[in-house]
């Protein structure tokens, strides 16, 4: 026994784990573990030790949780969704319910435990929203558990290793899982002075019709704008550019850049693409005349 008693806490909080875990073979992390009482160390949920299945939720353990400070914000809500399964380049968002005055002590009260374990970074997108991910792509069928505000706790997991590069020098989009070659398809990208840019993205929202209108970014009709529905659309950037169906132009694809900004597919290459990703994979673009996708607008995460 130690002056202040920690000891005799941490036995009890231990027992309580010992309890949890011979009672549960496996807890589901959506179920939040009970708040501890005064004095006792808090407990959450850990993602076990053996690869996720996609599509089941992540089966997770209780561990005893470090001393978080007291959040400053009420609610928080937290992208991806329990039990999702995303692509390796999915950052995890954080939303909170106000302003945050104080970043580092925001940071301080979010857990993020994985297996593999995998080192990451917060960055800041606005007062409300602050992310993490890890320094490199996650490892695919990494499985994650989340602890925020004391109280909102959720898993998802990684698929596998879904990278597609389009290559501007052969005007081609080749899409590997796991490292191999699964998929080569003709292309085509933005036409000169409306240049795709350069660098990684990653999948996001997607629809099978989406109205694409070019006055919403000011380029009016008259001007030689759109507004037009197109099929098989994945969203690659928040200002807009997509990989998507465009019958249009498939005897440019391989060929030129035609497009303003969007990577044109024949259709059956972006039903394809459409059919075999999901949100969170990388997408890069390389060899292409157009600037570094540097500036943040919402999936320009990796360029950092």
């Amino acid at each position: 026994m130690t002056r202040s008693g920690r000891p005799t806490a941490v036995a009890a909080a231990l027992a309580s784990v010992a309890l949890i875990v011979s009672t549960t073979p496996a807890a589901n992390a959506q179920s939040v573990m009970p708040i501890s009482p005064p004095g006792l160390p808090q407990l959450e949920n850990a993602p076990l030790p053996v690869p996720g299945v996609p599509s089941l939720p992540v089966l997770t353990y209780p561990v005893i949780g470090p001393e978080r400070p007291v959040p400053e914000y009420g609610n928080v809500h937290v992208f991806p969704l329990p039990n999702a399964v995303v692509g390796i380049a999915q950052p995890i968002m954080f939303f909170f319910d106000r302003p945050i005055t104080d970043r580092a002590r925001a940071e301080a009260t979010i857990g993020i435990r994985t297996e593999p374990h995998v080192p990451g970074k917060f960055y800041w997108v606005s007062d409300t929203e602050v992310r993490w991910r890890p320094f490199h792509f996650w490892p695919a069928h990494s499985t994650v558990t989340i602890w925020a505000g004391g109280k909102t706790q959720q898993s998802f997991q990684t698929s596998d290793a879904v990278i597609s590069t389009y290559d501007n020098a052969t005007h081609t989009l080749t899409t590997t899982r796991n490292g191999q070659v699964v998929r080569t398809m003709r292309a085509s990208a933005g036409r000169p002075g409306w240049e795709t840019y350069n660098g990684i993205y990653y999948t996001g929202e997607r629809g099978r019709q989406v109205r694409m209108n070019s006055e919403t970014f000011g380029l009016r009709i008259e001007d030689g704008g759109y507004n037009t529905i197109v099929n098989d659309a994945v969203r690659l950037s928040y200002d807009g550019i997509f990989v998507h169906s465009a019958p249009w132009s498939v005897a440019d694809q391989g060929v030129r850049n035609v497009s303003h900004g969007c990577i044109n597919l024949s259709p059956e290459d972006a039903a394809w693409y459409y059919d075999n990703t999901r949100n969170g994979d990388p997408f890069i673009v390389v060899n292409g005349p157009g600037k570094h996708f540097g500036a943040f607008d919402g999936q320009g995460d990796w360029n950092y």
